[in-house]
């Protein structure tokens, strides 16, 4: 069955079980009240007849019967009991409802009364059973000398109890009904809104969902209408940096920084939106929920492409260099067929120093950079970029007071930054007319680094300068499916990372100044 219908059930069986043990209670409660009250009623009345004067007298008379008789037929029938029989300590019948049983022996018990205590008990007698009291008639010494016996017949009491116990059955069916009616509706609202599905159906289904949502290599986080966070699996936690506990509170209380919580709460559809968040690139799908026209909220999905970014970034740069030398093939080749050339004409001086001269200038900057830049990588950056320039046409400068010490920056932070700055700066200066010139500055300066490259572009547009840093910001045009605006927004990344500061000018030229600070990255 259903969880619905599983529920209907069992509460119409406590339903059952709860009306049916409330009318047993209220049934015994009313039988024991009832009895109670019937044996309240003929002790009161026997102890008062006990107690008359003229019952005394006609005790002590010579005909008890004559006088009692009467007396008791009389306050019998304005009393409503069944009988009164007073009799001798001997059980002889002064008085009884049918008259042929005057004068017979008295059927019950008597021994108590006989000892001076009034008691009630349940006795079947010549009427039938019965609940009766007996009381003594004593005199003036305190002898008793006769017994007085009240009752009223277990089946008046009966007629008494069911007159009683009739409203019991009407309110109880009636109670029965509503509240089953009221549990059938609730388990239709159920039955709807678990989609009739059963206890273990549903427990399955959990259990795969929460597999699923444990296995998954996407972030998901799911987004009420009123922008608050349903559902975050693990992935996205960790992508996102939240803590435990988040479900249930408002996007806008997470503190997630643009472009993520501006995104996750506009409710809006989005196809791999790039991302930087912290010091990850994230690419972000976000879809409405609808069921029957009413919009339940978002899904979001979020994927890591922090380590895809950076291998595009370097097969851009790799593509760069392999340009560069197959530049570099062609010049050498037509280099080298002049000197053979010059060779056969017998100048093997003017030779010698044709081949040489382009050399020496590039070992001498390889010379000079390998001893001032102490990181080989930022290093081998700036010789693969100055070649990459030469290729396009760009004269890239690497001023002479560019010395960096090792230690205490991440290699990849420092091709990251300087790499996307100097691509920049080329790009700006290709769109511009000649000459074209690119120049880099990278020194450190006690505990912290100084990076500054200038270009001599067309420059940056005021406006601009709020905006370059963030994800999309570009000034080239589309090309290819990746998505482009990412470099300055990794740059800033950098930054952040390590406590620095960036300036920038662009009236004659872009120049962006870095400074970044040793020892205060994050581990």
């Amino acid at each position: 069955m259903s969880l619905a219908r599983q529920l209907f059930t069992l509460q119409i069986v406590l339903l059952l079980l709860l009306v049916v043990t409330s009318a047993v209670l209220v049934f015994l409660q009313v039988r024991n009240d009832n009895r109670t009250d019937t044996e309240h009623q003929v002790t009161t009345l026997a102890t008062g007849l006990a107690e008359l004067p003229e019952v005394k007298r006609a005790v002590a008379g010579e005909d008890p019967a004559a006088a009692l008789q009467p007396l008791a037929e009389s306050v019998r029938k304005a009393t409503d009991t069944d009988f009164i029989v007073f009799m001798a300590p001997d059980r002889t019948r002064y008085s009884h409802t049918d008259p042929e049983l005057i004068g017979l022996r008295f059927r019950g018990n008597i021994d108590r009364a006989l000892a001076g205590e009034s008691f009630t008990e349940s006795y079947e007698g010549t009427l039938g059973p019965s609940i009766r009291a007996v009381v003594p008639v004593t005199d003036d010494r305190g002898e008793v000398t006769a017994l007085v016996s009240i009752g009223v017949l277990q089946k008046k009491i009966g007629a008494e109890l069911s007159r009683r116990l009739a409203p019991v059955v009407p309110v109880s069916a009636g109670a029965l009904i509503l509240a089953g009616a009221g549990s059938w509706a609730i388990s239709r609202r159920l039955d709807r809104q678990t989609l009739g599905l059963g206890a273990e159906e549903i427990t399955r289904l959990y259990e795969h969902h929460d597999a699923v949502l444990r296995t998954v290599r996407e972030g998901l986080l799911i987004v009420s209408p009123r922008g608050v966070l349903i559902l975050v699996n693990d992935h996205a936690r960790r992508l996102l940096a939240l803590p435990e506990g988040v479900e249930g509170r408002p996007v806008l209380d997470l503190g997630l920084p643009s472009p993520v919580g501006p995104l996750l709460t506009s409710g809006s559809p989005v196809t791999d939106r790039l991302c930087v968040h912290g010091d990850r690139v994230l690419v972000l799908n976000q879809e409405r929920i609808e069921r029957h026209g009413r919009h339940l909220g978002t899904v979001t999905t979020l994927r890591d492409h922090t380590e895809l970014e950076a291998l595009a970034g370097e097969l851009d740069s790799a593509r760069g260099f392999a340009e560069a030398l197959r530049s570099q093939a062609h010049e050498s080749a037509n280099r080298l067929h002049t000197v053979v050339t010059m060779i056969e004409l017998g100048r093997p001086e003017e030779a010698v120093e044709f081949a040489t001269v382009e050399l020496a200038s590039a070992q001498a900057l390889a010379d000079r950079l390998t001893e001032e830049v102490q990181e080989p990588a930022l290093a081998a950056l700036l010789l693969g970029k100055a070649a990459q320039a030469a290729e396009k046409g760009v004269e890239l400068e690497i001023t002479d007071d560019t010395a960096v010490a090792e230690a205490g920056f991440a290699p990849r932070d420092l091709v990251t930054l300087v790499g996307n700055l100097v691509d920049n700066a080329i790009e700006a200066a290709l769109a511009a007319p000649p000459p074209r010139r690119v120049t880099v500055t990278a020194r450190t300066e006690g505990d912290s680094l100084l990076v500054r490259v200038s270009d001599s572009g067309a420059g940056l547009d005021g406006a601009a300068l709020e905006s370059m840093f963030r994800r999309g910001w570009t000034t080239k045009q589309p090309q290819g499916a990746r998505g482009q605006g990412l470099g300055l927004a990794l740059v800033r990344q950098v930054i952040d990372r390590y406590g620095g500061d960036v300036e920038v000018s662009g009236d004659a030229g872009a120049v962006f100044t870095v400074r970044l600070y040793r020892g205060t990255a994050p581990s």
